[in-house]
């Protein structure tokens, strides 16, 4: 059973940075995809960004510019880096990953931006 941690999240004001990181109970380096995704109250989870085993990266059209997906095989660990936060970005953050047709999630991260 793979295990996902998230980590990084907190409280930052609108323009601020934060750095979130999902660290892996095994190695990464076969699973096909990871993925970031956010949940804000009221609203369905959505995907933020996602990249797979060979580094293609997918945005959300709402971050693209501003959030940067990437992982790093020998540490077991993918990162969601979020520049120019707005206050719309305020959510739970969850890290997923795709193991052929098994997926697996973290317990997620809050992220609030204030105005």
């Amino acid at each position: 059973q793979v295990q996902l941690v998230e980590s990084g999240g907190g409280l930052v004001q609108a323009g601020g940075s934060l750095r979130l990181s999902c660290a892996a109970s095994e190695s990464i380096f076969s699973f096909n995809a990871m993925g970031w995704y956010r949940q804000a109250p009221g609203k369905q989870r959505e995907l933020v960004a996602a990249i797979t085993s060979g580094g293609s990266a997918n945005y959300a059209d709402s971050v693209k510019g501003r959030f940067t997906i990437s992982r790093d095989n020998a540490k077991n660990t993918a990162y969601l880096q979020m520049n120019s936060l707005k206050p719309e970005d305020t959510a739970v953050y969850y890290c997923n990953a795709r193991i052929t047709w098994q997926y697996y999630w973290g317990q997620g991260t809050q992220v609030t931006v204030s105005s």
